[in-house]
């Protein structure tokens, strides 16, 4: 080559047969004169030559070097890619405190008094990226030995283990010569380097981290170099016959992340059941994140050894996600310590506030990525020692911009307690600290009180189909409807009608509008969002709206307020469970999804038969209800306004003790609400009530409360047990 940088040389000095042969490939001219890549290696030679070699490897190898090599690379260079292959450079002081909380753990927990220096201990990195816990854990063992007096066999020591015990797997060939590299780097300065001329490799593989656990039932395959399969091999070695008792890490934060989906979406059936919880609800085990955890946990508890530890940074939804109750089950009965360290930095969930309404940054931003993981994050530990009976969980919230330092100096002593944490059956199994009254599950559901429900009204193109102004939706709407207008017209109008999205067919649906004529649909008061009402044209032909709700449409005609809340077992939550309104609430009036009960139901709706009700309007009560209301003497009560009991509901879900109190059960199934054992109770929450609805502009305000800031002070209430 043209330049003086020694490409094979370079090769040698990683130690990988894999990188060696592609090296030698890059390096040999006839290969770059077919690839077309000799000009290019030769401007890059040209630059490597110029960097003062000293200088550079000595500031590579300082803690942060990789931070500022691979991630920000990739981001320049494809941004997409890296969301894509959940590529996130792990903060130096997360790494720090996951290796040493496992060493303090060996030599407490699993009475292993050299911790991670133990020859005994065998660690993993399921996706070991560019190398950042295994270099760690490294340095731990060296800093152990220095401390016991072993400094003749350091070198020797430190060596065996970065070959034969320390293991790292990767599935992007990128971070995968980097850790090899930072590695090497490592041991040279530590004075344990690999001997030139030899087979002597750090223990990270190329390959995929899920599967090849069993031994194969077919043939091998045979790849395209024999170095890939020998690659391969040894990978498989490490999965079918090390006697891990470490694996640490963090797993991808994406769906895909370059691992084969399909191949191992059986790996997670084991929590899709469940014995004594609620089954999974949603997708959540679909995340790729559970699939590294269910790795990691049948390879600890079912393993040669039969104990161990899991230690991940990872998504933080399993704590007390509706997905995770069968995960959480069994982990209760596979592991005897769980410790959490809940990062939080949730966008979603938080909205990046402390509790104290200050920033909550992801705990990943750093300085060339502020923005960092958009999902709460959390430190999981689970530790398999002596399988007693019902594992011990305790958890930690850290928040604010200095969280990492929080963490790192919580190894101190002082440092903030694990609060225990009692797992509910009835909650789910949250691992987070519970948040339900004492009385939650007596009391009844609001499904159990309220008879008929229907979901909202979804346009799925609220930008055409809705607006503030009434006039301009009439005459956007009176283009759209008018034949002389071209489909081409009408989509500089209205582009959202005229846009083909799933099974919309935007000019088959204007065609057949057209003959039907503007009449064929209605101008109507839309609850559009908390506090915002617009105009809606709505109409239930040819799919113009996404989910029109001919039904909530009549019921609103006949019935005219509804009662509105979320539906059961959503996690993502917003404000209050419950509005009011006499609009027609769209899908997202309450988030993430408006369900709308109705106040007053018709005998001769389709929401009821005829012989639960009498002809004309009733209360939408149940016969439980019912019940409640004649035994306080509150049913004559229902004909005006808006009956005490949906009134006394809409107070208790504006209730901030309620809200508290009750955070983590609401997300489990309807609201349950409480009901006041006397009539004066009910009819002074009922007065609150419809203080609410006033803000809402349903009803009237009461003239004893003025104030716009509602606080219902909830006190020890009963269900009435002779009620069914």
């Amino acid at each position: 080559m043209k330049a003086r940088f020694r490409w094979r040389e370079a090769a040698s000095y990683l130690h990988i047969p894999i990188l060696q042969k592609l090296f030698y490939d890059f390096a040999n001219p006839a290969q770059l004169g077919a690839l077309k890549l000799d000009e290019v290696l030769d401007w890059a030679a040209e630059a490597l030559n110029r960097v003062d070699r000293a200088s550079f490897f000595s500031t590579f190898e300082q803690s942060h070097a990789v931070q500022y090599f691979y991630e920000p690379f990739l981001e320049a260079f494809d941004p997409e890619l890296r969301k894509e292959l959940g590529v996130w450079y792990t903060p130096p002081e997360i790494v720090i405190y996951m290796v040493a909380r496992v060493d303090t753990v060996l030599r407490e927990e699993l009475d292993i008094p050299d911790g991670l220096a133990d020859p005994r201990v065998v660690v993993l990195d399921l996706c070991c990226g560019t190398g950042a816990y295994l270099a760690d854990v490294l340095n731990k063992i060296a800093s152990t030995l220095r401390a016991k007096g072993d400094d003749a066999l350091l070198a020797h020591d430190l060596k065996q283990a970065a070959m034969s015990r320390v293991y790292g797997f990767e599935i992007l060939p990128a971070p995968f010569v980097i850790s090899h590299l930072q590695i090497g780097m490592l041991l040279h300065r530590l004075g344990a380097p690999f001997a030139d001329d030899s087979d002597e490799r750090a223990g990270v593989y190329l390959t995929n981290a899920l599967t090849g656990w069993e031994p194969p039932t077919e043939p091998k395959q045979h790849l395209l170099f024999t170095e890939m399969e020998e690659e391969r091999d040894k990978a498989q070695h490490v999965k079918q016959h090390a006697p891990i008792l470490v694996i640490l890490g963090n797993p991808p934060y994406s769906i895909f992340a370059g691992a084969a989906v399909e191949e191992t979406r059986d790996l997670v059936e084991a929590y899709r059941t469940t014995q004594r919880v609620a089954a999974p609800q949603g997708r959540g085990l679909n995340d790729l994140y559970v699939r590294f955890f269910r790795m990691s946990e049948r390879r600890i508890t079912e393993g040669p050894e039969g104990r161990g530890v899991v230690c991940f940074i990872s998504n933080y939804s399993w704590l007390d996600g509706l997905s995770f109750t069968g995960m959480r089950e069994r982990y209760l009965e596979v592991f005897d310590r769980i410790w959490i360290d809940s990062m939080n930095g949730d966008k979603y969930k938080t909205g990046k506030l402390t509790p104290e309404g200050l920033p909550d940054p992801s705990v990943f931003s750093t300085e060339h990525n502020r923005e960092g993981i958009q999902v709460g994050t959390a430190v999981s530990l689970l530790v398999s020692s002596t399988l007693e009976e019902g594992a011990d969980v305790g958890f930690r919230n850290l928040w604010g911009g200095t969280k990492r330092d929080q963490l790192l100096h919580s190894r101190d002593a002082g440092s903030p307690a694990y609060e225990e944490v009692v797992p509910s059956c009835e909650l789910g199994l949250p691992f987070s600290p519970g948040h339900g009254s004492a009385d939650y599950f007596q009391w009844p559901l609001l499904s159990q009180l309220m008879e008929c429900f229907l979901p909202a009204v979804k346009t799925s193109r609220d930008l055409d189909l809705v607006a503030i102004d009434a006039e301009v939706l009439r005459n956007r709407i009176n283009t759209y409807f008018d034949p002389t207008t071209t489909d081409h017209e009408v989509r500089v109008v209205a582009p959202n009608l005229m846009t083909e999205v799933g099974g919309f067919r935007p000019t088959d649906a204007r065609a057949q509008l057209t003959k039907l004529g503007i009449e064929s649909g209605e101008f109507l008061a839309c609850a559009y969002r908390p506090f915002d009402h617009r105009t809606l044209y709505w109409n239930r032909h040819a799919s113009l709206l996404d989910r029109p709700r001919p039904d909530l449409k009549d019921a609103w005609h006949k019935t005219g307020t509804f009662l509105v809340c979320r539906p059961k077992g959503e996690r993502s939550r917003e404000g209050s469970p419950f509005l009011i309104t006499r609009g027609l609430p769209e899908h997202h009036y309450s988030r993430p999804a408006a369900v709308c009960f109705p106040l007053r139901v018709t005998a001769n709706a389709s929401l009821l038969t005829p012989e639960t009700r009498h002809d004309g309007l009733a209360p939408n009560w149940t016969a439980r209800a019912e019940g409640y209301a004649q035994l306080l003497g509150i049913a004559d009560l229902a004909s005006t306004g808006i009956e005490p009991l949906a009134s006394h509901v809409l107070a208790i879900g504006h209730s901030p003790a309620y809200l508290q109190e009750n955070a983590s059960a609401l997300r489990l199934d309807w609201p349950r609400i409480p009901l006041p054992a006397t009539r004066d109770a009910l009819l002074a929450s009922a007065e609150l009530g419809r203080t609410v609805a006033a803000l809402l502009d349903v009803e009237e305000p009461v003239d004893a409360v003025t104030t716009g800031s509602i606080r219902h002070e909830l006190r020890p209430v009963s269900v009435l047990a002779s009620v069914s």
